[in-house]
């Protein structure tokens, strides 16, 4: 009698961590996560290049880093939270 009741709660809790599994390893939500690195990544290299053109004495270098800084400025100033 003992035995299969652990039997029983021993196949049950094999059921659940198999579901439990399969949910985890799903791919909803992974289109986001990649999203989410892509803009990190083009983010990063614009960071990267305004200080690299900031690091020049040119004039051209210098407005194309001020323009690259005011339109990232004002996209975030245009972002409402509700």
């Amino acid at each position: 009698m003992v035995y299969a009741a652990l039997g029983y709660a021993h196949a049950q809790a094999v059921d659940r961590m198999s579901a439990l599994g399969h949910r985890l390893s799903g791919q909803n939500g992974q289109g986001t996560v990649e999203y989410v690195g892509l803009i990190l990544l083009v983010s990063l290299l614009m960071v990267g290049m305004v200080v690299a053109m900031k690091g020049f004495s040119g004039r051209q270098g210098t407005e194309l880093a001020e323009l690259i800084v005011d339109k990232i400025q004002s996209a975030v100033d245009k972002i409402a939270f509700r």
